[in-house]
Parts: C-alpha cells; structure tokens; sequence
C-alpha cells in the first residue's frame, strides 16, 4: 500500500462529497480512504456511508478534535507514507502520485504540504518559514533542518514510520496549532519540511468553524498558540512574546476604537477589534498563570 489518506470530517455534509469524489478520481495509486467523522449533526456520516460504501468510516460520539482523530487510525493505516486531508478541500487530478514521487525521491524530508489554491485559482497561502512567535526566540531554533518552519495541516503527506517516531499528534491540540507542533517536531527529529508545487489541491477554508462565534474562534487560535510557546519555547522567551502580543493588542484596540467612527466597512474593523480583546484577555491570563 503506497498511500493512507485520512480525512477529519465535523458537519461538513454539504463539502465531503466534493472532496471524497476528487480522492477516487484523482489518481490510479495503490490508495486506502478512511473518514473519521467527529459527531456531525448534520448527516455527514450517513451521507458517506450511503454515497462512499468503500470508505473506511469511524463515526465518533463526540467531537474528539483534529489530532485525536487523526491518531485514531494511524494504527490501522497500512500505506508507507500517510496524506492528512480537509473535508473542505478537492484533489486536482495528479496530486497523489506527484506527492508519491516527491517524497520517494527527497529521504531526507519528513513531510511536505502540497499547493493550496483558491476556488478562483489564486494561491492559498499555506508555507511558513518562521514558528509563531520564532522572532523572540534568539537562536533556540537555530539547529533545525531545511528552510521551512511548517505547512498547513488540511493536505499534507507525511512518512509512515517517521509519524510512527515521532508519536502522532499532540492531543493537547484540539483544533489549531498541531500542524506547527508536528513539522517542529518532525524538523528536531533531524528531517526537513518539503512544499510539493506541482501537488495541487484545491481549498475553501475554515469550513468546519462556519457556525463558530468569532470570539469563540480566537479564543480557540490564542489557547494553542499559547500551547505551542509553552511547549517549546524557553520561558523567558515566552514572556517576550506575551509582552510583545499584549503590547500590540492593547495598541490596536486604542486605535480601532478611535477610527471606527469614522470607517466605511465597520464590520471589519469590529472583527479586528474582537480579535484584539481576545488576545489581550488571553496574554493577561497567560501571564497571571
């Protein structure tokens, strides 16, 4: 078995079918699909069940979060590399056995994300070169291998044994911040992160958080922001970044607050202004603990 694809599905009926059909069309590679669906409300796992009998399904009774669910089948995953996929997403023709090829002929990268694009064919940003907060950290990271710090999470191709190694997903992750935990980990095993440009994969985006409040959805992207410093940054240097998060917060919800009378598109300013109270709650918070 060449390749085991995982794909975490929470009340995306309306997007899975899309995304599984792409799987199955995508590519004549030695392949197994498996479905872990977080206690949708919305049909999802009947739908799949009905529509894709040959997908392997687990249906969870509750929502177990995006690393858990994932470690829930890497046990049963017989392929030698394993691709992380988002239900939200849609397989361009040719991007498995392209991943494939990369991979087999780059021993030493670990893992690599393919090209995201947009539904209107943009880039969909989704290569970094620097960790959250990695700028107030000296040269803590110094060691690290390969010029790519991490690649987001909703496709990415990874080593079997090298995820067997590395121990999975930090569970500590829920929803946010385990695709960075997992290429720095990767990367301190002594591999490099790879960006596979000629994989195309086609991404909306935030999909599964449609109904979340924003708010809620900050609070969410701070907590495993705060996780990551916390787990492998020096403690000194977390306290530069929450420094440097409060400043910047508590600036930007002065200034928000001073020109947002005077705004056309007020709504955006408002959601910038919930992001920044979030923060500064939280790094305040973080601080106090």
């Amino acid at each position: 078995m060449d390749l085991s694809i995982i794909i975490v599905s929470y009340n995306t009926s309306d997007l899975i079918g899309t995304c599984l059909a792409s799987v199955h069309a995508a590519d004549d590679v030695n392949k197994e699909v498996f479905v872990v669906d977080n206690a949708s409300a919305d049909g999802s796992a009947a739908f799949i069940r009905k529509n894709f009998p040959s997908v392997c399904l687990v249906a969870n009774t509750e929502n177990r979060g995006f690393a858990a669910a994932n470690n829930q089948i890497l046990p049963q995953c017989r392929g030698r590399y394993v691709f992380f996929l988002n239900p939200d997403t849609e397989v361009v023709s040719g991007a498995f056995g392209k991943a494939l090829s990369y991979m087999d002929s780059m021993p030493h990268v670990g893992l690599a994300g393919t090209k995201l694009i947009n539904p209107d064919d943009t880039l969909h940003e989704s290569v970094s070169y620097r960790y959250p907060g990695q700028k107030y950290t000296g040269r803590e990271l110094s060691a690290l291998k390969g010029p790519i710090a991490c690649v987001q999470g909703s496709s990415m191709i990874v080593r079997s044994d090298v995820m067997k190694t590395v121990g999975g997903f930090d569970e500590d992750f829920f929803l946010y911040g385990e695709d960075q935990d997992i290429c720095l980990r990767i990367r301190k095993l002594g591999f490099e992160i790879g960006y596979i440009e000629s994989a195309v994969v086609v991404h909306l985006g935030g999909q599964s958080e449609r109904q979340t409040p924003l708010s809620e959805l900050w609070q969410k992207k701070t907590t495993a922001e705060l996780l990551f410093y916390r787990k492998h940054y020096l403690p000194e240097s977390v306290a530069r970044i929450r420094r440097a998060n409060l400043l910047q917060a508590c600036w930007r919800i002065a200034t928000l607050n001073l020109t947002i009378p005077f705004l056309k598109d007020k709504a955006k300013a408002e959601a910038k202004l919930i992001k920044y109270r979030v923060t500064r709650k939280a790094m305040r918070c973080s601080d106090e603990g």
